[in-house]
Protein backbone atom coordinates (compact mmCIF):
# COMPACT_ATOMS: atom_id res chain seq x y z
CA UNK A 1 0.00 0.00 0.00
CA UNK A 2 1.44 3.38 -1.08
CA UNK A 3 2.36 5.32 2.44
CA UNK A 4 4.27 8.91 2.57
CA UNK A 5 2.57 11.14 -0.06
CA UNK A 6 2.26 14.81 1.51
CA UNK A 7 -0.13 15.48 -1.95
CA UNK A 8 -4.10 15.39 -0.57
CA UNK A 9 -6.70 14.14 -3.33
CA UNK A 10 -9.58 14.57 -0.70
CA UNK A 11 -10.40 16.52 2.62
CA UNK A 12 -12.05 14.38 5.27
CA UNK A 13 -15.42 15.44 4.64
CA UNK A 14 -14.90 14.29 1.09
CA UNK A 15 -13.93 11.16 2.05
CA UNK A 16 -16.69 10.64 4.48
CA UNK A 17 -18.85 11.64 2.57
CA UNK A 18 -18.38 9.38 -0.36
CA UNK A 19 -18.20 6.47 2.34
CA UNK A 20 -14.64 5.85 1.52
CA UNK A 21 -13.92 6.00 5.29
CA UNK A 22 -16.87 3.70 5.93
CA UNK A 23 -14.70 1.02 3.67
CA UNK A 24 -11.45 1.48 5.90
CA UNK A 25 -13.09 1.29 9.00
CA UNK A 26 -14.88 -1.88 7.86
CA UNK A 27 -11.15 -3.48 7.14
CA UNK A 28 -10.87 -6.34 9.84
CA UNK A 29 -7.36 -5.37 11.33
CA UNK A 30 -5.57 -6.69 14.03
CA UNK A 31 -1.88 -6.10 14.20
CA UNK A 32 -0.68 -2.35 14.99
CA UNK A 33 1.45 -2.54 12.03
CA UNK A 34 -1.47 -2.80 9.79
CA UNK A 35 -3.61 -0.28 11.64
CA UNK A 36 -0.74 2.26 11.15
CA UNK A 37 -0.24 1.44 7.44
CA UNK A 38 -3.99 1.56 6.59
CA UNK A 39 -4.09 5.22 8.67
CA UNK A 40 -1.08 6.80 6.58
CA UNK A 41 -1.99 5.43 3.43
CA UNK A 42 -1.51 7.50 0.30
CA UNK A 43 -3.37 7.65 -3.05
CA UNK A 44 -1.71 6.89 -6.37
CA UNK A 45 -1.75 9.86 -8.52
CA UNK A 46 -1.72 11.14 -12.66
CA UNK A 47 1.55 9.49 -13.88
CA UNK A 48 1.43 6.86 -11.27
CA UNK A 49 -0.76 4.87 -13.17
CA UNK A 50 1.75 1.77 -13.55
CA UNK A 51 2.37 1.57 -9.79
CA UNK A 52 -1.12 1.14 -8.97
CA UNK A 53 -1.54 -1.48 -11.69
CA UNK A 54 0.90 -3.47 -9.60
CA UNK A 55 -0.85 -2.92 -6.54
CA UNK A 56 -4.29 -3.87 -7.56
CA UNK A 57 -2.90 -6.99 -9.36
CA UNK A 58 -1.43 -7.85 -5.61
CA UNK A 59 -4.93 -7.67 -4.45
CA UNK A 60 -6.33 -9.85 -7.30
CA UNK A 61 -3.71 -12.21 -6.49
CA UNK A 62 -4.66 -12.45 -2.69
CA UNK A 63 -7.78 -12.70 -3.49
CA UNK A 64 -7.12 -15.62 -5.19
CA UNK A 65 -4.85 -16.84 -2.37
CA UNK A 66 -7.58 -16.18 0.01
CA UNK A 67 -10.13 -18.32 -1.76
CA UNK A 68 -7.20 -20.98 -2.48
CA UNK A 69 -5.79 -21.43 1.32
CA UNK A 70 -9.04 -20.21 3.85
CA UNK A 71 -6.90 -22.56 6.88
CA UNK A 72 -3.63 -21.03 6.38
CA UNK A 73 -5.20 -17.28 6.24
CA UNK A 74 -6.63 -18.40 9.44
CA UNK A 75 -4.21 -19.32 11.06
CA UNK A 76 -2.36 -16.24 9.79
CA UNK A 77 -5.01 -14.19 11.32
CA UNK A 78 -4.53 -16.02 14.68
CA UNK A 79 -0.89 -14.88 14.67
CA UNK A 80 -1.50 -11.41 13.95
CA UNK A 81 -3.80 -11.21 17.15
CA UNK A 82 -1.13 -11.81 19.12
CA UNK A 83 1.09 -9.36 17.70
CA UNK A 84 2.12 -6.41 19.42
CA UNK A 85 3.70 -2.79 18.24
CA UNK A 86 7.61 -3.08 20.18
CA UNK A 87 9.29 -1.04 17.81
CA UNK A 88 10.03 1.54 21.07
CA UNK A 89 11.64 -1.65 22.86
CA UNK A 90 13.62 -2.18 19.70
CA UNK A 91 14.78 0.56 18.55
CA UNK A 92 16.23 1.03 22.04
CA UNK A 93 17.89 -1.73 22.49
CA UNK A 94 21.20 -0.21 21.25
CA UNK A 95 21.92 1.64 23.46
CA UNK A 96 19.75 0.73 26.67
CA UNK A 97 18.83 -1.95 28.37
CA UNK A 98 15.89 -3.84 28.29
CA UNK A 99 13.63 -5.41 30.86
CA UNK A 100 12.82 -9.66 31.40
CA UNK A 101 9.38 -8.34 30.24
CA UNK A 102 10.45 -6.97 26.77
CA UNK A 103 13.17 -9.58 25.93
CA UNK A 104 10.55 -11.79 26.34
CA UNK A 105 7.70 -9.83 24.20
CA UNK A 106 10.61 -9.82 21.75
CA UNK A 107 10.97 -13.47 21.48
CA UNK A 108 7.31 -13.87 21.23
CA UNK A 109 7.15 -11.95 18.81
CA UNK A 110 10.32 -13.80 16.94
CA UNK A 111 8.39 -16.82 17.05
CA UNK A 112 5.64 -15.29 15.54
CA UNK A 113 7.89 -13.80 12.49
CA UNK A 114 8.77 -17.65 12.01
CA UNK A 115 5.77 -19.02 12.21
CA UNK A 116 4.21 -16.35 9.70
CA UNK A 117 7.06 -17.31 7.70
CA UNK A 118 6.50 -21.13 7.67
CA UNK A 119 2.76 -20.70 6.47
CA UNK A 120 3.95 -18.49 3.60
CA UNK A 121 6.56 -20.76 3.01
CA UNK A 122 3.68 -23.67 2.87
CA UNK A 123 1.78 -21.63 0.61
CA UNK A 124 4.17 -20.89 -2.08
CA UNK A 125 2.58 -18.03 -3.65
CA UNK A 126 2.67 -15.00 -1.09
CA UNK A 127 4.19 -11.81 -2.95
CA UNK A 128 8.05 -11.91 -1.52
CA UNK A 129 7.99 -8.73 -0.59
CA UNK A 130 5.11 -9.27 1.80
CA UNK A 131 6.68 -12.61 3.67
CA UNK A 132 8.98 -11.72 6.84
CA UNK A 133 12.68 -12.55 6.25
CA UNK A 134 14.01 -15.26 8.43
CA UNK A 135 15.10 -14.08 11.79
CA UNK A 136 16.85 -17.02 13.45
CA UNK A 137 19.39 -15.57 14.01
CA UNK A 138 18.08 -12.91 16.11
CA UNK A 139 16.10 -15.94 18.09
CA UNK A 140 18.91 -18.09 18.86
CA UNK A 141 20.05 -14.67 20.44
CA UNK A 142 17.45 -14.95 22.61
CA UNK A 143 16.53 -19.04 22.99
CA UNK A 144 20.31 -20.74 22.89
CA UNK A 145 18.46 -24.02 23.73
CA UNK A 146 16.60 -23.55 20.19
CA UNK A 147 13.39 -25.10 21.95
CA UNK A 148 11.62 -22.82 20.23
CA UNK A 149 8.85 -22.37 23.47
CA UNK A 150 6.84 -19.04 24.08
CA UNK A 151 9.01 -17.98 27.23
CA UNK A 152 11.62 -16.31 28.50
CA UNK A 153 13.93 -16.81 31.29
CA UNK A 154 17.85 -15.30 31.84
CA UNK A 155 19.05 -19.03 31.05
CA UNK A 156 22.33 -20.55 32.63
CA UNK A 157 23.73 -21.09 28.94
CA UNK A 158 23.81 -17.65 28.69
CA UNK A 159 26.60 -17.09 31.00
CA UNK A 160 28.53 -19.75 33.12
CA UNK A 161 29.29 -16.99 36.14
CA UNK A 162 25.58 -16.73 36.77
CA UNK A 163 25.31 -20.82 36.44
CA UNK A 164 27.80 -20.95 39.19
CA UNK A 165 26.15 -18.20 41.24
CA UNK A 166 22.80 -19.77 41.16
CA UNK A 167 24.55 -23.69 41.85
CA UNK A 168 25.67 -21.80 45.32
CA UNK A 169 22.77 -19.86 46.06
CA UNK A 170 20.71 -23.63 45.56
CA UNK A 171 23.08 -25.22 47.81
CA UNK A 172 22.57 -22.70 50.65
CA UNK A 173 19.14 -22.72 50.06
CA UNK A 174 19.16 -26.72 50.90
CA UNK A 175 21.70 -26.37 53.73
CA UNK A 176 19.00 -23.67 55.05
CA UNK A 177 16.28 -26.00 54.53
CA UNK A 178 17.70 -29.29 56.04
CA UNK A 179 18.58 -26.94 58.95
CA UNK A 180 14.93 -25.93 59.67
CA UNK A 181 13.88 -29.90 58.84
CA UNK A 182 16.00 -30.43 61.65
CA UNK A 183 14.69 -27.85 64.16
CA UNK A 184 10.96 -28.81 63.09
CA UNK A 185 11.69 -32.64 63.91
CA UNK A 186 12.71 -31.55 66.96
CA UNK A 187 10.16 -29.43 68.02
CA UNK A 188 7.67 -32.08 66.88
CA UNK A 189 9.28 -34.58 69.10
CA UNK A 190 9.81 -32.92 72.33
CA UNK A 191 6.42 -30.60 72.57
CA UNK A 192 4.31 -32.18 70.10
CA UNK A 193 3.78 -29.06 68.20
CA UNK A 194 3.16 -29.56 64.25
CA UNK A 195 4.67 -26.83 61.89
CA UNK A 196 3.47 -26.34 58.80
CA UNK A 197 6.10 -26.41 55.72
CA UNK A 198 6.22 -23.21 55.80
CA UNK A 199 7.77 -23.60 59.68
CA UNK A 200 4.81 -21.81 61.04
CA UNK A 201 2.12 -22.60 63.48
CA UNK A 202 -1.15 -21.45 64.47
CA UNK A 203 -2.09 -21.99 68.14
CA UNK A 204 -5.77 -20.97 70.29
CA UNK A 205 -4.97 -19.16 72.95
CA UNK A 206 -5.25 -21.04 76.30
CA UNK A 207 -4.71 -24.06 74.84
CA UNK A 208 -1.95 -26.22 76.18
CA UNK A 209 -0.01 -26.43 72.87
CA UNK A 210 0.06 -21.90 73.11
CA UNK A 211 1.58 -22.17 76.67
CA UNK A 212 4.13 -24.56 75.41
CA UNK A 213 5.19 -22.63 72.28
CA UNK A 214 5.70 -19.40 74.54
CA UNK A 215 8.36 -21.39 76.09
CA UNK A 216 10.05 -22.72 72.84
CA UNK A 217 13.20 -20.03 72.12
CA UNK A 218 13.39 -21.41 68.47
CA UNK A 219 9.70 -19.86 68.00
CA UNK A 220 8.12 -16.41 67.58
CA UNK A 221 5.52 -14.77 67.74
CA UNK A 222 4.37 -13.42 64.49
CA UNK A 223 0.70 -12.26 64.65
CA UNK A 224 -2.44 -12.42 66.64
CA UNK A 225 -6.11 -11.85 67.10
CA UNK A 226 -8.57 -12.11 69.75
CA UNK A 227 -8.87 -16.10 69.44
CA UNK A 228 -5.29 -17.19 68.17
CA UNK A 229 -1.44 -16.78 67.96
CA UNK A 230 0.74 -17.41 64.89
CA UNK A 231 3.98 -18.51 65.51
CA UNK A 232 6.79 -19.06 62.87
CA UNK A 233 10.43 -20.55 63.21
CA UNK A 234 13.06 -18.28 64.03
CA UNK A 235 16.30 -17.86 62.54
CA UNK A 236 19.39 -19.53 64.43
CA UNK A 237 23.00 -17.98 63.92
CA UNK A 238 23.86 -20.80 61.87
CA UNK A 239 20.74 -20.19 59.58
CA UNK A 240 21.65 -16.38 59.38
CA UNK A 241 24.95 -15.76 58.83
CA UNK A 242 23.88 -18.49 55.50
CA UNK A 243 21.13 -15.80 54.84
CA UNK A 244 23.51 -13.34 54.79
CA UNK A 245 25.67 -15.21 52.59
CA UNK A 246 22.48 -15.82 49.98
CA UNK A 247 21.76 -12.08 50.07
CA UNK A 248 25.28 -11.19 49.25
CA UNK A 249 25.14 -13.72 46.23
CA UNK A 250 21.51 -12.65 44.80
CA UNK A 251 22.66 -9.30 44.52
CA UNK A 252 25.83 -10.55 42.29
CA UNK A 253 22.87 -12.86 40.38
CA UNK A 254 20.76 -9.57 40.44
CA UNK A 255 24.34 -8.00 38.58
CA UNK A 256 24.99 -10.50 36.57
CA UNK A 257 21.47 -11.19 35.06
CA UNK A 258 21.72 -7.30 34.64
CA UNK A 259 25.15 -7.54 32.28
CA UNK A 260 24.02 -10.72 30.54
CA UNK A 261 20.35 -8.66 29.42
CA UNK A 262 22.51 -5.78 28.05
CA UNK A 263 24.74 -7.58 25.73
CA UNK A 264 21.32 -9.50 25.19
CA UNK A 265 19.26 -6.48 24.17
CA UNK A 266 22.52 -5.57 21.94
CA UNK A 267 22.50 -8.05 19.95
CA UNK A 268 18.93 -7.24 19.28
CA UNK A 269 19.94 -3.93 18.89
CA UNK A 270 22.23 -4.85 15.47
CA UNK A 271 18.94 -6.77 14.34
CA UNK A 272 16.72 -4.05 14.44
CA UNK A 273 16.82 -3.02 10.31
CA UNK A 274 15.11 -6.45 9.94
CA UNK A 275 13.05 -6.91 13.15
CA UNK A 276 11.20 -2.99 11.99
CA UNK A 277 11.40 -4.30 8.07
CA UNK A 278 9.56 -7.70 9.28
CA UNK A 279 6.45 -5.43 11.32
CA UNK A 280 6.44 -3.45 7.82
CA UNK A 281 5.82 -6.30 5.72
CA UNK A 282 3.48 -8.51 8.08
CA UNK A 283 1.41 -4.89 8.29
CA UNK A 284 1.67 -4.72 4.70
CA UNK A 285 1.05 -8.34 4.69
CA UNK A 286 -2.50 -7.89 6.84
CA UNK A 287 -3.68 -4.71 4.76
CA UNK A 288 -3.62 -6.44 1.55
CA UNK A 289 -5.36 -9.88 3.00
CA UNK A 290 -8.13 -7.33 4.46
CA UNK A 291 -8.65 -5.96 1.26
CA UNK A 292 -8.81 -9.22 -0.89
CA UNK A 293 -11.21 -10.31 1.76
CA UNK A 294 -13.32 -6.91 1.94
CA UNK A 295 -13.48 -7.20 -2.22
CA UNK A 296 -14.24 -10.95 -2.12
CA UNK A 297 -17.18 -10.32 0.61
CA UNK A 298 -18.67 -7.66 -1.49
CA UNK A 299 -18.43 -8.97 -4.68
CA UNK A 300 -16.40 -6.09 -5.97
CA UNK A 301 -13.57 -6.18 -8.91
CA UNK A 302 -10.53 -5.16 -10.01
CA UNK A 303 -10.46 -1.86 -12.08
CA UNK A 304 -8.89 -1.02 -14.94
CA UNK A 305 -6.69 2.21 -14.60
CA UNK A 306 -6.10 3.90 -17.98
CA UNK A 307 -4.40 7.34 -18.82
CA UNK A 308 -7.29 9.15 -19.93
CA UNK A 309 -9.05 11.04 -17.05
CA UNK A 310 -12.28 9.16 -17.37
CA UNK A 311 -14.89 7.30 -15.08
CA UNK A 312 -16.66 4.86 -16.26
CA UNK A 313 -18.33 1.44 -13.83
CA UNK A 314 -21.48 -0.42 -15.14
CA UNK A 315 -23.81 -2.64 -11.70
CA UNK A 316 -22.21 -0.22 -9.16
CA UNK A 317 -23.26 -0.67 -5.71
CA UNK A 318 -22.57 2.01 -2.51
CA UNK A 319 -20.93 -0.46 -0.02
CA UNK A 320 -22.73 1.69 3.01
CA UNK A 321 -26.32 2.11 1.77
CA UNK A 322 -26.30 -1.40 0.18
CA UNK A 323 -25.49 -2.81 4.16
CA UNK A 324 -27.86 -0.78 5.65
CA UNK A 325 -30.42 -1.96 2.96
CA UNK A 326 -29.49 -5.30 3.38
CA UNK A 327 -29.76 -5.02 7.58
CA UNK A 328 -32.85 -4.45 6.42
CA UNK A 329 -34.05 -6.91 4.15
CA UNK A 330 -34.44 -4.63 1.10
CA UNK A 331 -32.45 -5.33 -2.47
CA UNK A 332 -30.11 -2.76 -3.69
CA UNK A 333 -30.30 -1.03 -7.57
CA UNK A 334 -27.09 -1.30 -8.86
CA UNK A 335 -26.35 1.87 -11.61
CA UNK A 336 -23.98 2.45 -14.18
CA UNK A 337 -21.84 5.44 -15.47
CA UNK A 338 -19.98 6.97 -17.46
CA UNK A 339 -18.10 10.40 -17.14
CA UNK A 340 -15.35 12.29 -18.97
CA UNK A 341 -14.06 15.94 -18.93
CA UNK A 342 -16.82 17.91 -18.88
CA UNK A 343 -20.32 18.97 -16.76
CA UNK A 344 -23.03 15.95 -16.14
CA UNK A 345 -26.02 17.12 -14.64
CA UNK A 346 -28.39 14.27 -12.95
CA UNK A 347 -32.06 15.26 -12.55
CA UNK A 348 -34.85 13.95 -11.40
CA UNK A 349 -37.35 13.83 -8.19
CA UNK A 350 -36.14 13.55 -4.59
CA UNK A 351 -36.30 10.04 -3.31
CA UNK A 352 -34.72 9.25 -6.80
CA UNK A 353 -31.65 8.42 -5.55
CA UNK A 354 -29.49 11.25 -7.30
CA UNK A 355 -27.41 12.00 -4.17
CA UNK A 356 -26.52 8.16 -3.74
CA UNK A 357 -25.48 8.17 -7.16
CA UNK A 358 -23.40 11.28 -6.57
CA UNK A 359 -21.26 9.57 -3.91
CA UNK A 360 -21.21 6.43 -5.75
CA UNK A 361 -19.31 8.37 -8.45
CA UNK A 362 -16.84 9.44 -5.95
CA UNK A 363 -16.37 6.13 -3.66
CA UNK A 364 -15.24 3.87 -6.90
CA UNK A 365 -12.75 6.41 -8.28
CA UNK A 366 -11.00 7.20 -4.83
CA UNK A 367 -11.67 3.60 -3.48
CA UNK A 368 -9.62 2.78 -6.83
CA UNK A 369 -6.68 5.59 -6.30
CA UNK A 370 -6.05 3.69 -2.63
CA UNK A 371 -5.38 0.22 -4.65
CA UNK A 372 -8.80 -1.38 -3.69
CA UNK A 373 -11.32 -3.34 -5.78
CA UNK A 374 -14.47 -1.59 -6.75
CA UNK A 375 -18.03 -2.49 -5.83
CA UNK A 376 -19.24 -3.12 -9.25
CA UNK A 377 -19.22 -5.29 -11.97
CA UNK A 378 -16.83 -3.64 -14.67
CA UNK A 379 -14.77 -0.16 -14.03
CA UNK A 380 -12.35 2.33 -16.14
CA UNK A 381 -10.66 4.90 -13.80
CA UNK A 382 -8.68 7.45 -14.96
CA UNK A 383 -6.67 9.29 -11.97
CA UNK A 384 -7.92 12.41 -11.03
CA UNK A 385 -5.77 15.10 -9.23
CA UNK A 386 -8.49 16.60 -6.87
CA UNK A 387 -11.47 15.15 -5.75
CA UNK A 388 -14.06 17.27 -3.97
CA UNK A 389 -17.91 16.37 -2.83
CA UNK A 390 -20.18 19.53 -1.66
CA UNK A 391 -23.14 17.61 0.10
CA UNK A 392 -25.88 18.78 2.79
CA UNK A 393 -27.22 21.94 4.25
CA UNK A 394 -24.49 21.87 7.39
CA UNK A 395 -24.90 25.64 8.80
CA UNK A 396 -21.57 26.95 10.22
CA UNK A 397 -23.05 28.02 13.45
CA UNK A 398 -19.69 29.52 15.23
CA UNK A 399 -19.24 31.98 12.46
CA UNK A 400 -23.28 32.79 11.72
CA UNK A 401 -23.54 31.48 8.48
CA UNK A 402 -26.91 30.05 7.44
CA UNK A 403 -26.73 27.06 4.94
CA UNK A 404 -26.46 28.31 1.51
CA UNK A 405 -24.09 30.65 3.48
CA UNK A 406 -21.93 27.30 4.33
CA UNK A 407 -22.27 26.11 1.46
CA UNK A 408 -20.67 29.12 -0.74
CA UNK A 409 -17.96 29.14 1.22
CA UNK A 410 -17.27 25.20 0.77
CA UNK A 411 -17.93 25.93 -2.95
CA UNK A 412 -15.02 28.83 -3.00
CA UNK A 413 -12.41 26.55 -1.56
CA UNK A 414 -13.31 23.58 -3.89
CA UNK A 415 -13.11 25.91 -6.95
CA UNK A 416 -10.07 27.26 -5.46
CA UNK A 417 -8.72 24.18 -4.75
CA UNK A 418 -8.75 22.59 -7.60
CA UNK A 419 -6.76 21.83 -10.28
CA UNK A 420 -6.04 19.78 -13.75
CA UNK A 421 -7.85 16.48 -13.56
CA UNK A 422 -10.32 17.14 -10.95
CA UNK A 423 -13.54 15.05 -9.80
CA UNK A 424 -16.07 17.97 -8.65
CA UNK A 425 -18.90 16.29 -7.40
CA UNK A 426 -22.03 19.18 -6.51
CA UNK A 427 -25.14 17.98 -4.62
CA UNK A 428 -28.23 20.03 -5.48
CA UNK A 429 -26.18 23.47 -4.92
CA UNK A 430 -27.87 27.01 -4.66
CA UNK A 431 -31.53 24.76 -3.13
CA UNK A 432 -31.03 26.98 -0.15
CA UNK A 433 -31.69 30.19 -1.74
CA UNK A 434 -34.75 31.69 -3.94
CA UNK A 435 -35.44 29.51 -7.16
CA UNK A 436 -34.79 32.43 -9.60
CA UNK A 437 -31.42 33.10 -8.11
CA UNK A 438 -30.69 29.35 -7.76
CA UNK A 439 -31.28 28.41 -10.94
CA UNK A 440 -29.11 31.24 -11.74
CA UNK A 441 -26.02 30.38 -10.19
CA UNK A 442 -26.29 27.05 -10.82
CA UNK A 443 -26.40 27.95 -14.78
CA UNK A 444 -23.44 29.98 -14.02
CA UNK A 445 -21.67 27.47 -12.44
CA UNK A 446 -21.97 25.08 -14.98
CA UNK A 447 -20.79 27.45 -17.69
CA UNK A 448 -17.38 28.03 -15.60
CA UNK A 449 -17.05 24.02 -14.95
CA UNK A 450 -17.48 23.76 -18.48
CA UNK A 451 -14.26 25.52 -19.47
CA UNK A 452 -12.19 23.53 -17.04
CA UNK A 453 -10.16 20.11 -17.64
CA UNK A 454 -12.50 18.27 -14.34
CA UNK A 455 -15.28 15.37 -14.93
CA UNK A 456 -17.99 17.51 -12.90
CA UNK A 457 -21.03 15.57 -11.80
CA UNK A 458 -23.88 17.74 -10.55
CA UNK A 459 -27.03 16.76 -9.24
CA UNK A 460 -30.18 19.67 -9.58
CA UNK A 461 -34.03 19.80 -9.35
CA UNK A 462 -33.62 22.70 -11.12
CA UNK A 463 -35.24 21.56 -14.94
CA UNK A 464 -34.27 24.10 -16.68
CA UNK A 465 -30.20 22.82 -16.55
CA UNK A 466 -31.31 19.99 -19.08
CA UNK A 467 -31.53 23.12 -22.08
CA UNK A 468 -28.00 24.17 -21.74
CA UNK A 469 -25.44 23.15 -24.32
CA UNK A 470 -22.14 21.35 -24.05
CA UNK A 471 -23.64 19.50 -21.15
CA UNK A 472 -24.38 15.48 -20.19
CA UNK A 473 -27.72 15.05 -19.11
CA UNK A 474 -28.58 12.09 -16.86
CA UNK A 475 -32.13 11.52 -15.55
CA UNK A 476 -33.17 8.70 -12.73
CA UNK A 477 -35.70 6.58 -14.16
CA UNK A 478 -38.06 6.50 -11.13
CA UNK A 479 -41.02 5.72 -11.65
CA UNK A 480 -41.49 5.83 -15.64
CA UNK A 481 -41.87 1.89 -15.96
CA UNK A 482 -43.48 1.69 -12.62
CA UNK A 483 -46.83 -0.24 -12.60
CA UNK A 484 -49.04 2.22 -11.40
CA UNK A 485 -52.46 0.33 -10.83
CA UNK A 486 -50.11 -2.55 -8.92
CA UNK A 487 -48.62 0.17 -7.07
CA UNK A 488 -51.68 2.07 -6.48
CA UNK A 489 -53.26 -1.41 -5.25
CA UNK A 490 -50.52 -1.64 -2.53
CA UNK A 491 -50.33 1.90 -1.18
CA UNK A 492 -54.78 1.55 -0.58
CA UNK A 493 -53.81 -1.24 1.31
CA UNK A 494 -50.72 0.08 3.66
CA UNK A 495 -50.50 2.12 6.82
CA UNK A 496 -48.91 5.56 6.49
CA UNK A 497 -45.68 4.27 7.29
CA UNK A 498 -45.74 1.51 4.97
CA UNK A 499 -46.36 3.76 1.95
CA UNK A 500 -42.66 5.15 1.43
CA UNK A 501 -41.40 1.71 1.35
CA UNK A 502 -43.75 0.63 -1.34
CA UNK A 503 -43.02 3.57 -3.61
CA UNK A 504 -39.35 2.44 -2.46
CA UNK A 505 -39.87 -0.77 -4.24
CA UNK A 506 -41.09 0.65 -7.03
CA UNK A 507 -38.44 3.25 -7.91
CA UNK A 508 -35.82 2.75 -10.62
CA UNK A 509 -32.67 4.26 -9.30
CA UNK A 510 -30.53 3.33 -12.98
CA UNK A 511 -29.96 6.41 -14.65
CA UNK A 512 -30.07 6.71 -18.26
CA UNK A 513 -28.90 9.98 -20.39
CA UNK A 514 -30.98 12.38 -22.06
CA UNK A 515 -31.17 13.68 -25.79
CA UNK A 516 -32.96 16.52 -27.27
CA UNK A 517 -36.10 17.60 -25.80
CA UNK A 518 -37.50 14.83 -23.71
CA UNK A 519 -39.87 15.66 -21.03
CA UNK A 520 -38.75 15.32 -17.63
CA UNK A 521 -40.64 12.88 -15.27
CA UNK A 522 -42.84 14.58 -13.04
CA UNK A 523 -42.42 11.68 -10.53
CA UNK A 524 -42.48 14.40 -7.46
CA UNK A 525 -46.25 15.00 -8.46
CA UNK A 526 -46.92 11.21 -9.14
CA UNK A 527 -45.28 10.38 -5.43
CA UNK A 528 -47.00 13.32 -3.81
CA UNK A 529 -50.66 12.03 -5.29
CA UNK A 530 -50.17 8.24 -4.09
CA UNK A 531 -49.16 9.88 -0.59
CA UNK A 532 -52.78 10.87 -0.64
CA UNK A 533 -52.26 14.81 -1.12
CA UNK A 534 -55.13 16.92 -2.14
CA UNK A 535 -56.15 16.21 -6.03
CA UNK A 536 -56.90 19.73 -6.98
CA UNK A 537 -53.18 20.94 -5.97
CA UNK A 538 -51.58 18.03 -7.84
CA UNK A 539 -54.06 19.74 -10.79
CA UNK A 540 -53.00 23.13 -10.18
CA UNK A 541 -48.99 22.25 -10.48
CA UNK A 542 -49.56 20.62 -14.09
CA UNK A 543 -50.57 23.40 -15.39
CA UNK A 544 -48.23 25.89 -13.56
CA UNK A 545 -45.49 23.20 -15.46
CA UNK A 546 -47.53 24.04 -18.73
Amino acid sequence: MKQGSNRRLANVKTRTETGFEYVKSSLDLMTPFAKKILKEAAPFFPGEEEELRRELDRVEEMARFVDEHERLVGKLQEIFMCMKDLSYSIQRSKESTLSVVELFEIKSQLLEMTNIRKLCAEAGDVPEELVPEDVTEALDVLDPRKDRLNTFYIYNDFSEKLADLRKRKHDIEIKVRKAQKARKEVIRKEYGILLTPKFDVILSRGSEEYEKAKQIEDLEQISEDYMSVTFQLGKSDAIYQLDQEMDGITVEIEEEEQRVRGILSAAIGRHEAVLLDNCQRIGELEVMLAKAIYGIRHHCTKPEIVEEHVIEFEEGRHLQVEEILSAKGKAYHPISVSLENGVTCITGANMGGKTISLKLTGLIPMLAQYGFLVPCSKAKIGLSNYMQILIGDSQSVERGLSSFGSEMEELKEILDRSQDRSLILIDEIASGTNPVEGLALTKSLIDYLKERPYISLITTHFDAVKEEPDIVNMQVRGLANADFRKLDSELRRANRRERINIISKYMDYSLYRVTGSREVPRDALNIARMLGLNESIIEGAKKYIK
